[in-house]
């Protein structure tokens, strides 16, 4: 760092710490936070290190924070307590994904330590953080180590050592950030998933984000420019791209380069953002990819800046308001025909991967359909509107994704209604659940009912690897098939029908008769077929059923009754 950078970061921290550190300032530092997340968004993203279409935890804390500031852009609080009382409530009820909510009970626990504050100071702030950890690992069943929730408590400790040394909440902060990034870098070392992928934890470098976005606004460094990594070619996700688009994302464009000479990734990001959002950056052998929506009228704007830069081998644009106007034509969730509840019934609500899939829970006798799975995590806030208006106050939430669960507790936390989740983690589980269904039953037995058929069914996953990876000892390479049973990875392989019969070889299935396949969207029905004749020959004695599903990234989806 230079003196003259040193020099306007300390005189900038003076004006800072002469002014009152009220809820209007704490409301400041929220925006920071979240805007530096947003800006690394697809950094955290790249962080998940399974290898299947999962990565969605910088999308789920942004959406999470998101949340958390709508809640106060608007207040005129001054309180801080009163303020941090709003983000909490706002994380809570935006919480998407497991990273989402934990991170939800982090500002939680702040809230409670900065209970009836009029400004922060630094014993207060010590203390927030302190109960923010112990808050977070409440949340959690079983407290993994090397997560975000480590992060979260080395930040507690850190603070709390800080006061030793000074008063001032923004030197503590300072102090916080120093150790929140050695806890980050730290994790691989107490998760060995990560550390045989070679990552940190995603969501602990969320969350370090989020601080450091504060730190940045304190020293008036930019917010909006991202952390400046290029990512492998094949880890750009270029699919999930598009799972939002906004107003303004009329186009995507794709564009392929080989630069003149080396690129200057900070002018080349800073251009890029006048012209669109989304942007995304791979490199592979000498040559970029860049990918970005813009506007209608800015559709041309990033090839002719690109030819610029060197030689252009490949350009592709999608009209993205077209893809959604056809997506929405062919929506099948309007037009479902859900069970009608009456005062004292018992009313499911699943959350569905896929127009098929929610087809059949419906005809199971489900009240309330949540569009959500693997990469499109509901928020609290949307499962508790599937059922806060039903006329009945006994509810059963069935997520049916092991990162749904979490946020669909959340939900049940905050209504007056009597609500059980049960926990399936897959599609077939949460469809055995449904066998167990009696409307007229008692809430608790009919739960527990539910709780047990979870175990009466087996599930496989089979999908393409996003990256290459060595898990619980099975090396995968980016763009091999993959399969899971019952959410562990088992095998990789070549191709989708070599998957499916090794995933049913390790399954044990002389103790099962039945093998039903959920067709992805994506996948055509003909190979799918041709899977099913595959696997009928080789288990005769075992019914084989076909139905069409609609999940994304999930070329099939298995259940093994």
């Amino acid at each position: 760092m230079s003196d003259e950078v040193a020099a306007a970061r300390k005189k900038r921290v003076e004006e800072m710490q002469a002014l009152p550190f009220d809820g209007q300032a704490y409301k400041r530092l929220v925006e920071a936070g979240l805007t530096w997340l947003r800006a690394n968004q697809e950094m955290v993203n790249a962080l998940n290190v399974f290898p299947v279409p999962d990565g969605d935890t910088g999308t789920n804390m942004v959406l999470t924070m998101q949340s958390a500031y709508d809640e106060i852009a608007d207040s005129g609080h001054h309180k801080v307590g009163d303020m941090a009382a709003a983000v909490s409530q706002g994380a809570l009820m935006g919480a998407r994904g497991n990273s989402g909510v934990i991170l939800s009970q982090i500002w939680r626990g702040i809230s409670r330590g900065l209970e009836g504050a009029e400004v922060l100071t630094g014993e207060n702030f010590a203390r927030a953080l302190t109960s923010a950890s112990e808050t977070a690992y409440r949340g959690v069943v079983r407290p993994v180590e090397g997560t975000i929730l480590t992060v979260s408590k080395d930040i507690g400790i850190a603070a709390v050592a800080a006061l030793e040394e000074t008063q001032d909440p923004i030197e503590i902060l300072e102090k916080v950030i120093i150790a929140g990034k050695e806890s980050v870098d730290h994790t691989p070392e107490l998760l060995p998933v990560l550390k045989d992928a070679g990552v940190v934890d995603s969501g602990g470098m969320g969350l370090f984000l989020i601080l450091e976005g504060m730190m940045r606004y304190i020293y008036g460094e930019p917010l909006d420019t991202p952390t400046l990594s290029v990512k492998p070619m094949a880890a750009l996700d270029m699919e999930n791209a598009m799972h939002a688009v906004e107003e303004g994302q009329d186009f995507e464009v794709v564009v392929d380069f080989y630069p003149s000479g080396e690129l200057e990734l900070k002018s080349f990001y800073e251009k890029l953002e006048e012209m669109g959002t989304s942007i995304q950056v791979g490199e592979g052998d000498g040559m970029y990819r860049m990918h970005i929506h813009v506007p209608l009228e800015n559709r041309y704007l990033p090839i002719d800046y690109i030819m610029e830069l060197g030689t252009v081998t490949d350009v592709a644009m999608e009209n993205l308001v077209a893809q959604m106007d056809e997506l929405n034509k062919n929506s099948d969730y309007d037009r479902l025909e859900l069970t009608n509840i009456d005062p004292g019934e018992i009313a499911i609500v699943t959350v569905s991967p896929g127009p098929g899939i929610s087809r059949i829970f419906a005809s199971l006798g489900v009240a309330a359909i949540v569009e959500g799975g693997q990469t499109m995590n509901p928020s609290t806030k949307e499962l508790l509107a599937a059922f806060e208006n039903l006329p009945t106050d006994k509810v059963i939430i069935l997520p049916n994704n092991k990162n749904i669960v979490l946020a669909a507790q959340a939900a049940s936390d905050v209504t007056v209604k009597e609500v059980h989740v049960v926990p399936s983690r897959t599609i077939p589980q949460g469809l055995a659940a449904m066998l167990m269904h009696n409307p007229d039953g008692d809430l608790a037995t009919i739960a527990e009912k539910m709780l047990q058929s979870l175990d009466t069914v087996r599930t496989g996953e089979v999908t393409t690897a996003t990256r290459t990876v060595e898990i619980d000892g099975v090396n995968v390479k980016t763009g091999q098939v993959i399969a899971l049973l019952d959410g562990k990875l088992v095998l990789a392989a070549s191709t989708v029908d070599e998957a499916c019969l090794s995933l049913l070889e390790k399954a044990d299935m002389d103790e099962y008769e039945l093998i039903t396949l959920y067709m992805g969207a994506d996948y055509p029905r003909a190979e799918a077929n041709r899977v099913g004749d595959l696997i009928q020959e080789k288990y005769p004695d075992h019914e084989i059923e076909m139905l069409d599903g609609g999940q994304p990234h999930y070329q099939l989806i298995l259940s093994i009754e």
